[in-house]
């Protein structure tokens, strides 16, 4: 049950590009001042649903309203509220940092000093270089000016498309702190991202799988759905060998690699582990350490998506 405001309420919306069902009967609710994460594979729908829910996409079917206003009868209302970073680096390259801050803010009527509180946490890493070519700039400063051209005019909603694809670890974490920052500005955010992990740093996540919403929830509520036992399971003998064997066991569930060890779900109510031991080591495979874990939301995600 979805209570207060919303910022966005989405019914039915569908996207098709020739045979290819990008989106399929997308319903969604996303509140006012939530950082709201859209979570899937590369071709799950995320950017689709994105640039529909921003104008930038005319649907096939469905409706949907942002912060009140119809999407397609009020479209420019939209823009003039939201605040958009595509996956795609979209900047001016032959421009420097502070032109194209200056050109962005001046599109939107708006000036760097207007909203200067607003960006300054972000501005802060980027201000030495403000001189610099965009061109010249690393992934994650380049990334940090996106964000910062994206809030100039102080969007009441922003949508970010994969905003941590191919930037480094530590700017990734960055970006995530400062997504967190910009929540106490009362701005709602829609971010999409295929890391799994990144899902638990959002407030509400939507699990996308070729185009459709496999399960919506807190990241906390949608890892209590994982009802099975899991295992992380290796063997310093072969490992190879051990998910070959496991993936040949007639009760297996899923069987994949996860870090160091391999997570196993079992058809079964209840496992015998050493039931898994006798049947490992009738097949050569020795020195197995087998430890029951907590599930994650990428594991929850696999097990939403095994019988697919």
């Amino acid at each position: 049950m979805i209570t207060g405001m919303l910022a966005i309420e989405a019914h039915g919306l569908n996207k098709k590009y020739n045979t290819k069902q990008a989106l399929d009967d997308i319903s969604l609710a996303v509140k006012q001042k939530e950082l709201f994460g859209l979570i899937g594979p590369d071709g799950a729908g995320k950017t689709t649903l994105l640039r529909v829910l921003n104008t930038m996409l005319l649907p096939d079917s469905g409706e949907a309203k942002i912060e009140g206003h119809e999407l397609i009868k009020e479209y420019k209302s939209i823009r003039e509220i939201m605040g958009y970073m595509p996956g795609r680096f979209s900047l001016y390259e032959d421009l420097n940092v502070e032109e194209n801050l200056t050109f962005y803010a001046t599109m939107y009527g708006s000036s760097i000093k207007e909203n200067q509180h607003l960006i300054a946490p972000i501005y802060a890493h980027i201000e030495p270089y403000k001189k610099r070519l965009v061109s010249k700039l690393s992934g994650g400063m380049k990334q940090k000016l996106a964000l910062c051209c994206a809030l100039i005019h102080r969007p009441s909603i922003m949508f970010l498309d994969e905003p941590t694809r191919g930037i480094d670890p530590v700017s990734r974490k960055d970006l995530w702190k400062l997504l967190q920052e910009l929540k106490k500005e009362n701005i709602t955010i829609v971010v999409s991202t295929a890391y799994m992990d990144e899902a638990d740093l959002c407030d509400r996540v939507a699990l996308m799988n070729e185009g459709k919403i496999l399960d919506m929830d807190s990241p906390e509520n949608l890892k209590k759905n994982f009802t099975k036992d899991l295992f992380g399971i290796r063997s310093s003998d072969d490992t190879f060998g051990l998910i070959r064997s496991l993936k040949a066991f007639e009760h297996a569930h899923t069987v994949y690699p996860f870090g160091d060890y391999i997570h196993y779900t079992d058809i079964r109510e209840k496992v015998v582990v050493k039931d898994l031991l006798v049947y490992l080591e009738s097949h050569g495979i020795a020195d197995v350490e087998v430890k029951n874990i907590q599930p994650s939301i990428e594991d929850y995600f696999i097990t939403l998506t095994a019988n697919k």
